[in-house]
């Protein structure tokens, strides 16, 4: 027997969910990614229960996909209320002027 495990992150295809959120490009991308993070953190739970996985590198493997995921929200989500506040305060500085 080898000491190989049995499931790889490349032999389980993840299935993602229907999106019913607010509709924007950033919020479904930050969900695909969301839920991809779901599938790996219930992945390597998995292996750590089955004893395929030591619980410390599961940890390590768990960080690294939140760090990743933070990443993924400072540039979708965070971003984009940043350039929709800009374009609010534009919009409003506009108004104001036209209205004078």
């Amino acid at each position: 027997m080898t000491d190989k495990p049995r499931y790889t992150k490349k032999s389980i295809s993840f299935l993602l969910q229907k999106y019913y959120g607010e509709f924007t490009p950033s919020n479904l991308v930050f969900n695909a990614n969301l839920q991809e993070f779901e599938q790996q953190v219930s992945f390597f739970c998995n292996l750590t229960a089955n004893g395929e996985m030591a619980p410390e590198d599961a940890y390590k493997e768990i960080k690294k996909f939140w760090q990743k995921l933070e990443h993924s929200k400072k540039e979708l989500l965070d971003k984009a209320k940043l350039m929709k506040s800009e374009e609010d305060l534009l919009s409003n500085d506009g108004a104001s002027l036209t209205t004078d």
